[in-house]
């Protein structure tokens, strides 16, 4: 655990933000408070990254709608971004044949599971099997015959499971598949098997490099279990309000919520 910085000063020289349930708000706007703070703290000298779970095609309308031109981590760690550039910089796919025995494992132990899928690159779809249900408006591609999920190069598997939490899913997959996979749970619902070793804090140390900057210069804001990796990265992590209670454990402070402004609280102390 880190100290807490005195007011009066910015401490760190990158801040890295998560996305859902971090910076946006429910309705995946971005408050003036929050983008004015952000906005002080890159005029004082810090450099702001985007690190989300998203993959690129559900993340760029919203970087682009906040005029974001610097790196973004997307995919969970999976692209380096250039969103300035609208180039994808770095890609990590996953395995899908140690995907497809992970799976196997899992549904072994648990049954069978709905599926989805992010395929790879600036425009890859995100597929959808029958019975798994999409968070909020996100565009996806319905698919029906099991091959199709296998037959592009892939940045992550997504599962759910009709009777057991999200929690429960999570853990059952590590137990059932760790050796394969990285799972990371990222949201209501959102449940990821990833390249083994692939976490936010991979992309995210490959982004700094880029700029410079190093884990020591870093501050990190999160949400959800998936933000931990980042977190341990990080010199400080700060948890919102509204975060799971893993990521509020290791976390070095909590801040407000996301739809009360917790980033800008933050900020706001280290420039007031």
């Amino acid at each position: 655990m880190s100290t807490v910085p005195a007011a009066g000063a910015l401490p760190y020289r990158l801040i890295a933000t998560d996305l859902d349930g971090t910076l946006l708000r429910s309705d995946e706007s971005v408050s003036r408070r929050t983008r004015d703070a952000l906005a002080a703290a890159t005029a004082a000298g810090a450099a702001h990254i985007v690190v989300t779970g998203r993959a690129v095609p559900w993340t760029r309308h919203i970087l682009d709608d906040l005029g974001y031109d610097g790196l973004a981590v997307c995919g969970q760690g999976a692209q380096v971004y250039d969103a300035g550039a609208h180039r994808l910089l770095t890609s990590v796919t996953l395995d899908r044949q140690l995907a497809g025995v992970a799976l196997a494992k899992i549904e072994s132990e648990v049954g069978p599971l709905h599926l989805a899928a992010s395929r790879d690159g600036l425009d890859g779809d995100v597929l959808v099997g029958p019975g798994y249900a999409v968070t909020g408006t996100l565009p996806a591609t319905p698919f029906t015959d099991a091959s199709d999920l296998w037959s592009a190069p892939l940045n992550k598997i997504y599962i759910q499971h009709p009777e057991l939490s999200d929690d429960e899913l999570a853990e059952a997959a590590r137990q059932a598949a760790g050796g394969f996979v990285t799972v990371a749970m990222a949201g209501a619902g959102i449940v990821e098997l990833l390249p083994l070793g692939l976490s936010k804090a991979t992309g995210l140390s490959l982004a700094a490099r880029r700029l410079g900057l190093k884990a020591a210069e870093t501050i990190a804001f999160g949400d959800m279990p998936n933000d931990i990796p980042m977190f341990a990265w990080a010199a400080h992590g700060v948890a919102m309000a509204n975060a799971h209670p893993d990521l509020r454990a290791v976390a070095d402070e909590v801040t407000s919520s996301n739809e009360d402004d917790g980033i800008a609280e933050i900020l706001e102390r280290f420039l007031s």
